[in-house]
């Protein structure tokens, strides 16, 4: 008899991790509190124009390139469209007004920055051997066999800071900016997070960059049907209340009925899952160490909607910064918010010469809103509504300051906030990227796949880190805890071969 595995969550993780183990013989469930599933895949449509929620745009997804095995491995590819950024500089950064790109492939990237810093041509290449290094380092992101993604050389790297490693390799201090200009995508902060982040998210990107043609919910959708057709069920409108622990382990979750199981999966933030479980099986010293671990900002968005043919696509993603450093940009004032936003836009068809819609992300603390948690979307009345306009128009100014060409062409705007957020995808303090990693606390910030339930294993952008290439990672350390990674690694070989 097949062994039953429940899913709690359909994120990208939850997913994922479902299709690995129903393609190897567990009877799974996946089951989503919300009427639509993929977590930060998700999408939405305003006034006829669709907007990403989290999964913006993608690297590596060149053929023959880490994201593309994967997105292969899980029948991804023919499901998707692709919009290759600008290779000449697929991410714009902007320090107080000077604009910097960053290109793709190694020697490009490195030309790119030296036609702008002649001098920090020999650091450009240390900087850059290091960031293949830490690459090359991870057995996973390598697809060689490996239990566990940790290698010493990583390991070194992930106790120390990006800015600590930057200030001894690049003597430049400019040059130093430039090169973390884009950590909104990871919320780096000064003296906190590891320098491996930052490799890994470099190299992502630097091998390829893409928006996804229609929007991100396309890989949900994929990854629904061929769990579907692998016999696994994926039932939204399901919130689990409880997983029910008998004295050693899970026998089963629970929402409006019961589902028995002899393995959980938990793709929601672990803080969730501690709420879930209800049992003496995980001790007051687990729960007051996931209670405890630092939690990444939250951001303010503004989703905007042009007038047609008005905007032309701006096919690079855009970091502005009032100042000459993106650091600290999380720790602002009344006064000084926005410090920074990230500027990007909507990918609506191939070859897409306007833009129909774009982003803004600025970060928002959580205190900002937490007065209003508890309340629900479209109920949190007028003060909080009056707050999310006037943080709008000031963050639409300083965008349109840096883009003229928006002054006339918007047609309107929506918001989010850190508490639209923690209500959709159940996130602690609405963080953008859940638990921050932080080289002062080392393994103690990390959160392993296993729980203090023998049978009940974590998924998702905890595990591991965040994005699709950090979460697909975890997905295969947690699966490997199951199936061993040998034989998940074989069939994504077998895949590229032609096999199943």
């Amino acid at each position: 008899m097949k062994k039953k595995c429940v899913v709690i969550g359909s994120g990208l993780g939850g997913l994922t991790s479902g299709l690995i183990l129903s393609r190897n013989g567990y009877d799974v469930t996946v089951l989503e509190q919300g009427a639509q599933v993929g977590g930060c895949l998700q999408c939405f449509t305003r006034h006829g124009v669709k907007f990403e929620t989290g999964m913006h745009f993608i690297g590596s997804a060149d053929e023959g390139q880490l994201l593309y095995r994967f997105l292969r491995y899980f029948g991804v590819l023919d499901d998707i469209q692709l919009s290759r950024l600008d290779p000449t500089g697929y991410d714009v950064v902007s320090l107080a007004g000077q604009q910097f790109r960053l290109a793709n492939g190694r020697q490009r990237f490195i030309e790119t920055l030296a036609a702008d810093f002649p001098k920090e041509r020999d650091a450009l290449n240390r900087y850059f051997d290091l960031v293949e290094q830490l690459a090359q380092a991870s057995s996973l992101r390598s697809l060689c066999n490996a239990e566990t993604d940790v290698s010493p050389l990583m390991t070194a790297y992930q106790l120390r800071s990006i800015n600590e490693v930057l200030d001894e390799i690049v003597p430049d201090p400019m040059l130093r900016n430039v090169l973390v200009g884009n950590l909104p995508l990871y919320s780096a902060e000064r003296d906190k997070t590891p320098f491996a982040i930052h490799a890994f998210i470099t190299n992502f990107y630097n091998q390829s960059a893409f928006r996804i043609v229609g929007g991100s919910d396309a890989i949900a959708r994929s990854l629904v049907r061929s769990l579907r057709e692998s016999g696994a069920e994926v039932l939204c409108r399901q919130q689990v209340r409880k997983v029910v622990c008998n004295d050693r382990q899970a026998i089963g979750v629970e929402t409006d009925r019961f589902y028995p199981a002899d393995l959980v999966i938990s793709d929601v933030h672990p803080a969730r899952l501690v709420e879930l479980c209800q049992t003496p099986l995980l001790r007051p010293a687990y729960r007051r160490r996931i209670a405890s671990l630092p939690e990444t900002v939250g951001c303010f968005t503004v989703y905007l909607r042009f007038k047609p043919q008005t905007v032309p696509y701006m096919n690079h993603n855009f970091y502005g910064y009032r100042q000459s450093s993106p650091w600290d940009c999380e720790r602002y004032t009344e006064a000084t918010w926005p410090k920074s936003y990230l500027y990007m836009h909507i990918c609506s068809e191939p070859h897409q010469q306007y833009a129909t819609g774009a982003v803004i992300l600025a970060y928002m603390q959580f205190a900002e809103v937490e007065r209003w948690k508890g309340t629900r979307i479209g109920h949190r009345g007028d003060d909080y509504e009056r707050m999310k306009r006037e943080r709008a128009e000031r963050l639409i100014a300083a965008v349109v300051k840096d883009h003229p060409v928006l002054a006339d062409g918007i047609a309107g705007y929506d918001t989010s906030t850190p508490l639209t957020y923690l209500d959709y995808t159940g996130t602690e303090a609405g963080s953008i990227y859940g638990i921050a990693k932080d080289v002062a606390l080392g393994p103690a910030a990390r959160v392993h796949h296993r729980t203090k339930i023998p049978n009940v294993l974590l998924t998702g952008q905890n595990v591991n880190s965040h994005g699709i290439l950090g979460v697909i990672v975890g997905t295969i350390v947690t699966c490997s805890e199951l199936l061993t990674s040998e034989r998940i690694m074989e069939q994504i070989r077998n895949t590229e071969n032609g096999g199943k």
